[in-house]
């Protein structure tokens, strides 16, 4: 919206004696600025929505009344504390506030929009999710081939979507691997559609997996957000994707701005979710964060690359899928079902190990930004 504005309002002086006054707009051409606007907007509207959506969220019931699964396991790594009654549904907030930030800071195009749509979708059917569990006697929430169902549905829309633009097909049809020049497989729309939903749909799984301490997974999505950041940034300019041998997709940049305004938005939600959290995201965040950072993977032709920057995330479904296959294929042999975990998703497994939640989140980050490094570094390893 800025950037219309400040465009408009330049053309309008044009051949004035206002125009030398209003040259410093100029300013709103570029990604940069806009991308830094849309951070500091992003944190300053966090930490002042912060306590009124707290407030809220207190005032309408939405805590947690059940023992999070660690403490329902009996882990004493955390002694003397309870999340009962912490306000969840937090995610409503990161998802407002990212939502205005792009769309005051962005240039609107089709990624933009693409993305943001899909933000509200998957944060619905998060704030679904969290509505059943505290309703619910069982506090399981939706059934889980519902929440699979929508999250397919709209990954294949996006990926046929994107298929069927002349513009955008190769997005699908080139299967690009980490750390080669050229695409892998051309041609191949069957294979790149179906990359495209693991992407989707296995990211906003692994992100929702990893929410179960205080400031793991929003700590973990920003510093994959960082990642995606700058590589949005290089897929939307020409002279720097073509430097490095990646894949120029016109209108990315904007997704830089996207990309800002998640760090802005995730950096006033962790100050209140920091151990003790005050308030939790839930699945209204989880899911919905997870599956943006898949959508933006997809839309700079590098979804792969996003296996090795959210290596925390993909670590903590792995355990889970290993954790439930083991004990299914155990139970059906032996008649008696054995882990391989202590308990899952892995990070439950340390607590159950005797560290502290603070040790585990601090550790997870260090092992996220070395997955970070790890995942940049395809830049130029090429």
């Amino acid at each position: 919206m800025l950037y219309y504005l400040t465009q408009f309002l330049q053309e309008q002086a044009a051949g004035t004696a206002l125009a030398d006054w209003l040259s410093p707009l100029r300013v709103f051409r570029y990604i940069t600025f806009r991308s830094a606007g849309a951070a500091v907007t992003a944190l300053l509207l966090s930490l002042w929505l912060g306590p009124k959506v707290i407030h809220w969220l207190k005032e309408l019931k939405f805590g947690q009344n059940y023992l999070d699964k660690a403490q329902e396991a009996g882990t004493t790594a955390t002694p003397g504390f309870s999340k009962v009654g912490v306000p969840t549904m937090g995610g409503v907030l990161i998802v407002l506030v990212l939502d205005l930030t792009t769309l005051l800071w962005a240039q609107w195009n089709a990624l933009i929009v693409l993305s943001l749509l899909s933000l509200l979708i998957l944060a619905g059917l998060g704030f679904y999710d969290d509505y059943a569990k505290i309703t619910q006697a069982s506090n399981k929430g939706a059934k889980a081939n519902v929440k699979l169902w929508v999250q397919t549905s709209l990954a294949l829309f996006i990926g046929i979507y994107l298929w069927i633009l002349p513009e955008t097909s190769r997005l699908i049809t080139e299967v690009m691997v980490p750390f080669l020049k050229n695409p892998l497989l051309t041609g191949a729309g069957g294979v790149g559609l179906v990359i495209t939903v693991l992407a989707i749909v296995g990211s906003s799984n692994a992100v929702n997996l990893t929410d179960g301490l205080d400031g793991l997974a929003i700590g973990c999505t920003l510093i994959v957000s960082i990642v995606f950041l700058i590589m949005t940034y290089i897929a939307g300019n020409a002279i720097y994707a073509k430097y490095l041998s990646v894949p120029f997709v016109p209108g990315a940049g904007e997704l830089t701005v996207l990309c800002a305004g998640i760090l802005g938005s995730g950096l006033g939600f962790l100050w209140f979710n920091c151990f003790p959290a005050q308030v939790f995201m839930g699945d209204t965040g989880s899911l919905a964060l997870g599956g943006v950072l898949g959508i933006m993977a997809v839309l700079i032709h590098q979804p792969l690359v996003l296996v090795i920057a959210g290596g925390v995330f993909v670590a903590e479904a792995v355990s889970v899928m290993i954790q439930t296959g083991y004990f299914k294929y155990t139970k059906r042999r032996f008649g008696e079902g054995r882990r391989v975990f202590l308990m899952a998703p892995i990070h439950h497994h340390f607590q159950k190990k005797g560290w502290y939640e603070s040790q585990v989140v601090t550790r997870f980050y260090i092992l996220g930004i070395l997955c970070a490094v790890v995942a940049l570094s395809t830049l130029k390893l090429r």
